[in-house]
């Protein structure tokens, strides 16, 4: 939201030196020993305290202090995933440290030691990347710092290094009856050389890998002492809340902010590009103060058409092709010859991500430098945006990374919107007092940055076998990458992947198969939402899957079964969902099952629903059955957990999410009108997991996409209809196609 000339130049320098530099990848960054004396801030620790000289570095990632504690620090940001558990996991392994003698600190932002591998030079958290690009080396960084303590404890000793023993943070050798504890050997293991080369546990080996661990966030987060940027107190420090346009487009015309500073506890009222920002001594009378403010707005570039305007727009861009995103045979032929030809049109609202906790920030900011606190996600992103805004260098904008109440992708904000935002108040008052940022819900849900809408149609033949020989499928809505930093990687020939990932890449043997995509723009501004494109392509690839298996007379499984031999992965999960379900196994009247399997992130889910149709077109749904390969099982609690969240997560939108505008103004403000999944709605879910040597992939996203097509295929299979639209509603299945 800050002014375009700041937006454009903050990404030329974020293509430059971050993620559109793809290069570079650092498998091990090893700091000097002489830099083991630094300042750290533990997760949730505002300040920080100097770690004393004989506390052992050997890496990036790795600190072990004299009183035997290793501190891992970690790159991601933990905001309810597992990332404080599952990175710590790894380095533990490889050290053989005691769990309870772990810690987590969260890494400063700076892409030269702490990038994330799959991005080249820039640090951030997304695409379920976390433990995938850290799986390698945050075990070389454990087995690093075991093998130099080693060496320490074979030094002190005067034996050798191959016959002491590393065990729950106990080094020993056993013909001496030698023992002694990480923090004895601490301080000359910093004195000696990194190794350059370590071995790393074969699976066999493992101790902690592939099982249950408690996470080392809870008990903060149970105890009320997890820091999240809302608990930030600096001194003479000022709470904003900007008062936004109405609509997407407009901009202050003028405001009168003679009633707002009357309110008591009003400091300052002052305009920024994003609006006109109300500083106060709290939350209540900022808030009240910009009750208060009167602002005309200029809407000459306003948007002002609603959803329903947009929607005819896209079902008029389907009835041509657009650009070919896959192309195998001849699908136009085959469908011309096909036996039984089937079509279906699919509607997708937009989506709010409702993080549990809204958008907020706290800056500091002076001529020299810009101190930032909050649940950073793109640390390398917000730190050229602000750089940029300020005329600093980015290794003068220092973030605080502190636990976020949840993103679903909100804070991996390609403009770096509410960052930005948090930084042009105190800006506009000239840094003379800490700001600290906050967007009420309404602000959260209001402001943009939604999953996009999207219209699908979708036409598929099958011979007089039954068998599926043709596919074509047009997608149109609006690109989340075209313009932002990510675009020269992620959009190749006017394709953007985001929008057709589950499309181009469907996994069934179908000979003749064509994806198209149109992406038109408007001003609603959008971006990446829990589990990005395959939020849509999941739904309208296996609902229309199912459909024709019932146009083919064939079961559902026996019909995908037949089309999988070549993705063993799919397959499996597939299977294992299904037996776990008793698919097959008769159900009481009025109860049904659907099942649906989608890859996304390089990991497979099977999902299968069982539905109850309750009375006057309602329905429960009851049980989830769910089967993952997402290869090494690192923590199978926080996999569990995280399908879990994905599928209460996809559910809530399946069945009542969706963002609506009416002449440009989004109707949608807090959960009284746009609900998410309470807790007695949530379904009894079982987890199943693939067994798996193959390297982790990603669980954060993978859940959440299945669970609205095998709900929709289990209402079809209790209602006779098909559903076309979401959120669902029985009695409403969409449209023919036009």
């Amino acid at each position: 939201m800050a002014g375009s000339n700041i937006v454009n130049e903050s990404r030329r320098r974020f293509l430059k030196h971050g993620i559109g530099a793809g290069a570079g990848l650092t498998l091990g960054v090893y700091l000097p020993v002489a830099t083991a004396q630094r300042a750290a801030a533990g997760p949730g620790k505002a300040g920080g305290e100097v770690i004393a000289s004989s506390d052992f570095s050997p890496n990036a990632f790795v600190r072990i202090a004299g009183d035997g504690s290793v501190t891992v620090i970690v790159k991601h940001i933990e905001f309810g995933q597992g990332t404080y558990t599952g990175l710590p996991t790894l380095v533990a392994e490889e050290l053989d440290a005691a769990w309870e003698q772990v810690r987590v600190e969260a890494a400063p932002a700076d892409a030269s030691r702490y990038n994330n591998l799959f991005w080249g030079s820039s640090q951030g958290t997304g695409g379920s990347t976390a433990l995938a690009n850290s799986y390698q080396q945050l075990r070389q960084a454990g087995a690093t710092a075991r093998q130099m303590l080693v060496a320490a404890a074979a030094q002190a000793w005067g034996i050798p290094a191959a016959q002491i023993t590393v065990r729950q943070g106990v080094i020993e050798h056993a013909d001496s009856k030698r023992r002694g504890g990480f923090g004895e050997f601490a301080a000359l293991a910093a004195t000696l050389p990194v190794p350059e080369d370590v071995e790393l546990k074969t699976p066999d080996r493992f101790v902690y890998i592939g099982k249950p661990l408690p996470r080392k966030d809870s008990p903060e987060k149970t105890d009320g002492s997890a820091i999240y940027t809302q608990d930030i107190k600096l001194p003479g420090m000022l709470t904003a809340l900007v008062a936004h346009p109405p609509r997407f487009g407009a901009s202050v015309r003028s405001f009168d902010a003679a009633r707002a500073k009357a309110i008591r506890g009003v400091a300052d009222v002052v305009a920024i590009p994003s609006g006109v920002a109300v500083l106060a001594q709290d939350f209540w009378s900022a808030k009240k103060g910009r009750d208060a403010l009167t602002v005309e707005w200029d809407e000459g570039e306003a948007f002002k058409r609603g959803t329903d305007e947009i929607m005819a727009q896209y079902r008029e861009l389907a009835r041509r092709p657009g650009t070919v995103a896959r192309h195998d045979g001849d699908a136009n032929s085959a469908l011309a010859s096909a036996h039984t030809s089937l079509a279906a049109d699919y509607e997708f609202p937009y989506l709010a991500h409702a993080a549990m906790e809204p958008m907020n920030c706290v800056v500091k900011v002076n001529a020299e430098s810009c101190e930032i606190w909050n649940g950073a996600q793109l640390q390398t992103g917000d730190q050229y945006a602000v750089a940029t805004l300020l005329g600093l260098p980015p290794e003068q904008v220092k973030i605080n990374t502190l636990f976020a109440g949840g993103s679903f992708g909100r804070r991996a904000n390609p403009q770096s919107d509410y960052v930005v935002e948090a930084v042009s108040v105190a800006q506009a008052i000239d840094g003379r007092v800490p700001v600290k940022l906050v967007w009420t819900r309404e602000d959260d849900t209001r402001a943009g940055y939604y999953r996009p809408m999207y219209f699908h149609r979708l036409q598929a033949g099958l011979d007089n076998q039954g068998k599926l020989v043709a596919w074509q499928h047009r997608i149109v809505g609006q690109s989340i990458i075209a313009g932002t930093p990510f675009e020269s990687a992620l959009v190749k020939d006017g394709i953007d992947a985001t929008s057709v990932e589950g499309a181009s890449n469907l996994p069934y043997a179908i000979p003749n198969v064509a994806v198209d995509l149109h992406s038109p723009t408007n001003p609603v501004p959008v971006q990446w939402w829990r589990s990005v494109g395959s939020t849509h392509t999941a739904f309208s690839i296996e609902t229309f899957i199912d459909q024709l298996a019932a146009a083919a007379d064939r079961d559902p499984v026996e019909f995908r079964r037949e089309m999988l031999s070549e993705h063993p992965r799919h397959l499996g999960v597939m299977n294992l969902a299904a037996d776990k379900a008793g698919w097959g196994k008769p159900m009481t009247p009025g109860r049904a099952r659907g099942i649906a399997v989608h890859e996304s992130f390089n990991s497979f889910v099977a999902q299968v629903a069982e539905i109850t149709r309750g009375d006057g077109g309602s329905f429960t749904v009851d049980r989830i059955i769910c089967a993952v390969d997402c290869g090494v099982a690192v923590n199978p609690d926080v996999i569990r957990a995280q399908m879990e969240g994905g599928i209460g997560y996809g559910l809530s939108a399946a069945l009542a999410g969706t963002i609506t505008l009416k002449d440009g103004i989004v109707e949608q403000g807090n959960f009284d009108s746009y609900p998410v999944l309470r807790i007695n709605q949530m379904p009894a879910v079982e987890v199943h997991i693939v067994e798996s040597d193959a390297p982790p992939t990603g669980v954060g996203e993978p859940g959440t996409p299945v669970v609205a097509p095998a709900v929709a295929n289990a209402l079809a299979a209790a209602t006779g209809s098909r559903y076309y639209r979401l959120p669902l509603e029985i009695g409403s299945s969409g449209r023919p196609p036009a």
